[in-house]
């Protein structure tokens, strides 16, 4: 299964270098040269990396990097912030925006394919954290004010889509606990519902949990994440 990345700069001669050096490298490139329409489609789309132009007109990179970090679908993306500037301030401000690369300005397609090539390991070990196998097993959710049961719908390394009876309200924060098929114990997560979906759906993402239950749900479901991700490239 292809990568799918989004790139975001003002400039369409660099959204098309870029996209033409992600295509080589066998990644589906989605450009946008208005960041108005991607701060609108960053919404409403996953992507498996984001690259932002850092001066553009508003949003800018800046505010981009810090919506995309701020919630929604592409919260813990990568980001590759692009720009000519080198200054140390530009650096740090970048970094404290969420991004995780920079692309420097002006590049060619040897350089620009070197930075995609050492980028993509990470980028692709954050895609399989997102990668999602449909699963259906009883999970508790315990709040401060309401305890509830509900079956996963999906899971992966990042979050579950969970069926319940009554829903929370979004960025509610919930303890999880689910018992892995095989596992000793139940694994107990601290998450936040990131959305609620229809009448008896929510969407949670994954904060932190103990290293134990970081070890058994990687144990658990990382074979059949790597397998359903190697079905969809032979297909």
């Amino acid at each position: 299964m292809k990568l799918r990345v989004y790139v975001v700069d003002d400039e369409p001669a660099i959204c098309e270098m870029v996209g033409d050096v992600l295509s080589a490298a066998g990644i589906e490139a989605v450009t946008e040269s208005q960041s108005a329409r991607a701060a609108q489609r960053l919404l409403k789309e996953k992507f498996d990396a984001v690259f932002l132009d850092l001066r553009m007109p508003v949003p800018d990179g800046y505010q981009l990097a810090k919506t995309i970090r701020a919630g929604g679908f592409n919260q813990r993306s990568p980001i590759v912030l692009i720009t000519g500037d080198d200054n140390p301030k530009v650096l740090r401000l970048g970094y404290e925006a969420g991004g995780n690369f920079f692309l420097f300005k002006p590049f060619d397609r040897r350089g620009l394919l070197r930075m995609v090539r050492a980028s993509q390991e990470f980028i692709e070990r954050e895609k399989r954290r997102f990668q999602r196998v449909p699963m259906r097993l009883p999970v508790r959710l315990e709040s401060k004010s309401e305890r509830l049961d509900g079956l996963t719908l999906d899971l992966s390394l990042n979050g579950m889509l969970v069926e319940a009876g009554r829903l929370l309200a979004a960025n509610t924060p919930v303890e999880v606990s689910f018992h892995p098929p095989d596992a000793k114990s139940p694994v107990h997560i601290k998450a936040s519902v990131l959305r609620v979906i229809g009448k008896n759906r929510m969407a949670l993402i994954f904060n932190s949990m103990a290293p134990a239950d970081n070890e058994a749900l990687h144990r658990f479901l990382l074979p059949l994440i790597l397998t359903q991700m190697e079905a969809g490239e032979t297909r």
